[in-house]
């Protein structure tokens, strides 16, 4: 390997060429070496009479040269003490504080999940749980410890849930790394709160008053084409927001009326559209050197943030409560009422479960009560022996 001498720094490792070795001129035996694939940074001293080298990390997720600069530190800060460094290093990967596993958990296993899975471990981990349990080993971590942080979040009941969940996933993964013994999980027993789940449907009347909103803010540019486009699409298409926040043109098939959407909570999934979908779309300019359909206000990026403008909207609408989301709840809401059966529902919405579609059968009750009051009057007729008010049932839920 070519060996030279520069500080290293980002820009340095970034240029550095396969078969490259570089030392840094500053922290004396730091260095990062370009092997086949990987850039990876190392510390080279001598303790006692022997030479050692340590692999610090690759470079990138999660090492930086900032970090891999600290971990010569302790390092170096070891050897001062009489340490032996590789001893600790054993020590450290056989017995981790949970931060140490939590980040090779994100590296091996939710790395290779949906982004929105990845950015809630990020957040819960080092938001939540680092904070209170970060320094505790992963051997030492007690069902007690895991009901504490529970409860600590009792305010914030779903989040706590969710929490506890992810908390779970990372322990059973520590169990099957022999970092635990086997069926030790901690979380095991914990109760979750419980949950209630917001169900908010726009009235007919209520999306009367939101489609007047969404043409006046047009007519008055008051706000973006592609917010208001994010909007319409939301209730025509019943998608989650990110769907179509980060929808891309090359994920539309207008001739098959579909979208073509490569990840989405429940994996790749097509999306149908109707003729007034497809129309917003036709009337969306389309914006150079920016893949995204609902084009944001930085060079190349999309719209992230559809809180403000909607809540404008909702303003001007008199709509109080009703969040984007509601819009995907609104959508299922008018095919339940107009006829259509749960499995097609789930199919529309995209659910990979047909529990999850289950929360909407209430919603398509009015049939049951109105074939329940028919029967209800038929038999009071027979019973009174008045024939000639018995009902038609067929005709009392819409059959001819």
């Amino acid at each position: 390997m070519a060996s030279v001498r520069k500080h290293i720094t980002k820009s340095v490792v970034d240029a550095m060429t396969p078969g490259e070795i570089i030392w840094d001129t500053k922290l004396i035996g730091f260095g990062v070496r370009y092997q086949r694939r990987d850039k990876v940074f190392v510390y080279k001293c001598r303790i006692g009479n022997r030479q050692r080298w340590f692999a610090i990390g690759k470079y990138g997720q999660p090492w930086t040269v900032a970090d891999a600069e600290n971990r010569v530190k302790v390092i170096q800060g070891d050897i001062a003490k009489d340490l032996d460094p590789a001893a600790i290093r054993d020590e450290r990967v056989s017995n981790p504080t949970l931060r140490q596993a939590g980040a090779i958990f994100l590296e091996t296993v939710v790395s290779k999940r949906r982004k929105g899975t990845r950015i809630l471990y990020h957040d819960f981990l080092n938001r939540l749980i680092y904070p209170k349990l970060g320094h505790v080993k992963v051997a030492q971590i007690k069902f007690s410890d895991i009901a504490i942080l529970h409860y600590e979040l009792r305010n914030t009941p779903i989040t706590a849930n969710r929490v506890i969940a992810s908390l779970s996933a990372l322990f059973s993964w520590c169990e099957r790394c022999g970092l635990r013994p086997k069926h030790s999980n901690p979380v095991q027993g914990v109760e979750r709160f419980p949950e209630k789940s917001k169900e908010r449907f726009l009235s007919p009347r209520e999306l009367a008053r939101l489609g007047v909103a969404l043409t006046r803010a047009e007519r008055n540019n008051r706000e973006s084409v592609f917010a208001l486009a994010a909007i319409r699409l939301l209730i025509f298409t019943g998608c989650r927001r990110n769907e179509i926040l980060e929808l891309q043109w090359k994920d539309i098939n207008v001739e098959r009326a579909m979208l073509l959407l490569p990840e989405t909570k429940t994996g790749a999934r097509p999306v149908y559209l109707s003729a007034p979908a497809l129309s917003v779309l036709a009337g969306l300019p389309r914006v150079s050197k920016n893949p995204f359909v609902i084009v944001g206000d930085k060079e190349g990026q999309r719209l992230v943030n559809l809180r403000k403008p909607w809540l404008r909207i909702c303003k001007v609408a008199r709509l109080k409560d009703v969040r984007v989301h509601d819009l995907r709840h609104s959508f299922a809401s008018v095919g339940v009422n107009g006829g259509a059966s749960l499995p097609i529902i789930g199919k529309l919405l995209g659910h990979a479960k047909s529990s999850t579609t289950e929360k909407y059968s209430h919603l398509a009750a009015d049939p049951v009560r109105a074939v329940n009051e028919a029967m209800g009057n038929q038999i009071a007729a027979m019973l009174s022996g008045h024939k000639g008010n018995i009902v038609n049932i067929g005709a009392a839920i819409g059959h001819k």
